[in-house]
């Protein structure tokens, strides 16, 4: 071996040795991270915190809206219904539409994932004990003057007789269930779920929960209908406005 072809050689392997030292030296960038986009995303855990923990809880709980962690009102909505309220939204509330066909930012999979989901992570198949709740959805027209009487007779003891306000059982202080502001932020179906569910992280209670001595069965679905329409009767036009001046 020439001197010139020693030197090639010599050169070429310190060539070699530097480039792969290069590879793995100190502060050298690695491989790109594989980029997840929002659309891919189908992990429970994560749509939910996303999309739903600012209003009903990060654990669905403690939030400003329903708890969605709430064994009878999973039961009662089922996967089909809390689907689709999630891709339709609730107009006239504060509960917009997640689905992309709605102006949303879900596709039809992840909007499955997150009912799926909470059905999952919070239902309870023996949450309603066997027996069979009131309808989720009214199909039945509601009677505004036996509304105020049925909840006289299931409400009134923690509400007040005029749901204006009460204590639970537990001392905790209630709200007006007729306050024009509470009602223009809740639909009709929004306060038939609360009475067919109750607000879980509240103090729990459910359509059975209404008994007393003057109530011997559970709130029937036309009970709830009406009771539903009494307290939807005391909406206004114009909420949160000043009151118009006597000229």
């Amino acid at each position: 071996m020439n001197l010139l072809t020693s030197r090639s050689l010599a050169l070429c392997l310190l060539t070699c040795t530097a480039l792969l030292a290069g590879c793995n030296a100190p502060g050298k960038p690695g491989p790109e991270p594989e980029v997840v986009r929002p659309e891919q995303v189908l992990d429970f855990p994560t749509l939910y915190s996303q999309n739903c923990a600012a209003c009903h809880g990060a654990n669905g709980q403690n939030g400003a809206a329903i708890s969605l962690a709430n064994p009878v009102y999973l039961a009662i909505a089922g996967t089909q219904n809390i689907a689709r309220i999630t891709a339709d939204g609730v107009p006239n509330t504060a509960m917009p539409p997640f689905a992309r066909s709605k102006g949303g930012m879900l596709t039809d999979r992840q909007i499955i994932v997150l009912a799926e989901g909470m059905q999952k992570a919070w239902g309870n198949p023996a949450a309603l004990g066997g027996q069979t709740p009131p309808a989720y959805t009214s199909t039945a027209s509601g009677n505004s003057a036996n509304g105020q009487k049925a909840f006289a007779t299931y409400c009134a003891q923690c509400h007040g007789a005029d749901a204006t306000s009460g204590k639970s059982p537990s001392g905790q202080t209630l709200g007006s269930l007729v306050d024009p502001a509470y009602l223009a932020l809740i639909s009709d179906q929004g306060l038939r779920t609360l009475t067919l569910a109750g607000q879980f992280d509240k103090t729990p209670h459910d359509w059975r929960s209404y008994q007393s001595s003057s109530a011997a069965h559970p709130l029937t679905d036309q009970d709830v209908t009406d009771i539903v329409a009494w307290l939807a009767s005391h909406r206004i036009a114009t909420p949160g406005q000043p009151y118009a001046t006597k000229p």
